[in-house]
């Protein structure tokens, strides 16, 4: 069913963790966010210059167009906005509104590793499967 390595996925779970753990520069755990949109611009300039960023963006863009759309749906999915049984739909819906980069899409997603981690637990994949040894 899932064409994209699962371990891939799950290397990913563990970077966005990581990125999703550091303060943007100037907020703090009790500023206030702004819009949806404001937030992704803000979170997109910090990309820039961020070594974990880079390393999930890399993963990302060094993946085909099919993985990356499986990304998309497994993200989706961990959401709920897709069910298991919805599954080729969601790759396909992601695959039809690709606008900008999977992985700047993907990056400004809060929550990102808890939704990938979510949607392979649907789709049946165990984290304790995933683990590298000794991890």
């Amino acid at each position: 069913m899932l064409e994209v390595d699962p371990e891939s996925v799950y290397f990913l779970v563990l970077k966005a963790r990581e990125f999703d753990e550091k303060d943007l520069p100037g907020e703090s755990a009790d500023s206030e966010a702004g819009p949806a949109d404001e937030q992704i611009d803000r979170n997109m300039d910090y990309f820039d210059g961020d070594p974990v960023a880079q390393e999930i963006k890399d993963a990302i863009d060094g993946m085909n167009d099919d993985h990356q759309a499986e990304l998309v749906a497994l993200t989706w999915l961990g959401r709920g906005d897709f069910t298991a049984t919805d599954w080729h739909e969601a790759v396909q819906t992601a695959r039809e509104r690709r606008t900008n980069p999977t992985s700047e899409y993907l990056l400004g997603t809060p929550m990102l590793g808890d939704y990938l981690e979510e949607g392979l637990t649907i789709l049946g994949y165990t984290v304790e499967d995933l683990e590298p040894s000794g991890a």
